[in-house]
């Protein structure tokens, strides 16, 4: 008897992991479900940058509620996640938009700079310098955006203090940082490289694998800037 509830408990494990997996995943992929549309209808050019950014306000939402019910997936291993997701939506949906709009406004931006470089006047020493500050800027905004997604779903603090800390961290934990970036190579790489939607069918594994990486930055947040 022994041995059978031993070997049995790594099943059972693996079987609430799956279960969450799945219903986490349907959950994104219906909240996330007005953009996803309008990304279907959209021709990969860049005058649609706009109507991308668009159809990306619901994917910020989505994922912090995907954030929250993994964290309370570590917690307890209850075995209703959607009931989490629609906690963690209820609770951090507005709390992520107050960032998470102008975050695609300024991305817009960059990308209609990126892809009008041409048009600059001047030596083309001055396109590639604007080209490269532009990129690393929209890859900064990318990795902070991690990190507040992150920050904004699981703990209750002011926008700004959301968008300070989100930069602070771009440098103070710079492993988690560097994480973020690996995990938007892995989404920009199997969307070029495979199908534009297989980082939405993967979308619950990407984000668990997203908060595990930034275990520095909550650990650093709860021990310095968080009440207990």
């Amino acid at each position: 008897m022994a041995q059978r509830e031993f070997s049995s408990r790594p099943i059972s494990r693996a079987a609430a992991v799956i279960h969450w997996l799945v219903v986490l995943e349907v959950c994104w992929v219906l909240a996330s479900l007005p953009g996803l549309a309008l990304l279907l209808l959209l021709a990969p050019d860049a005058s649609n940058l706009p109507l991308m950014a668009l159809a990306l306000v619901p994917l910020g939402p989505a994922t912090g509620a995907v954030v929250y019910s993994w964290r309370a997936f570590g917690d307890d291993g209850d075995p209703e996640p959607a009931r989490y997701f629609l906690r963690g939506y209820r609770r951090c949906a507005w709390d992520v938009l107050r960032w998470w709009l102008p975050a695609l406004a300024a991305l817009t931006l960059l990308g209609i700079n990126l892809t009008n470089l041409d048009a600059v006047t001047g030596p083309p020493a001055l396109r590639t310098v604007l080209g490269a500050v532009s990129a690393a800027v929209g890859l900064g905004l990318i990795v902070a955006s991690g990190h507040a997604v992150v920050i904004s779903s699981l703990y209750k603090l002011r926008t700004r203090d959301v968008a300070r800390l989100s930069i602070y961290y771009l440098t103070a934990k710079p492993m988690a940082s560097i994480g973020v970036a690996a995990l938007v190579a892995v989404v920009v790489g199997a969307a070029l490289g495979v199908s534009d939607w297989l980082p939405v069918l993967a979308a619950a594994p990407l984000i668990w694998l997203l908060l595990r990486g930034e275990r520095p930055v909550r650990d650093h947040l709860e021990e310095n800037f968080i009440d207990a």
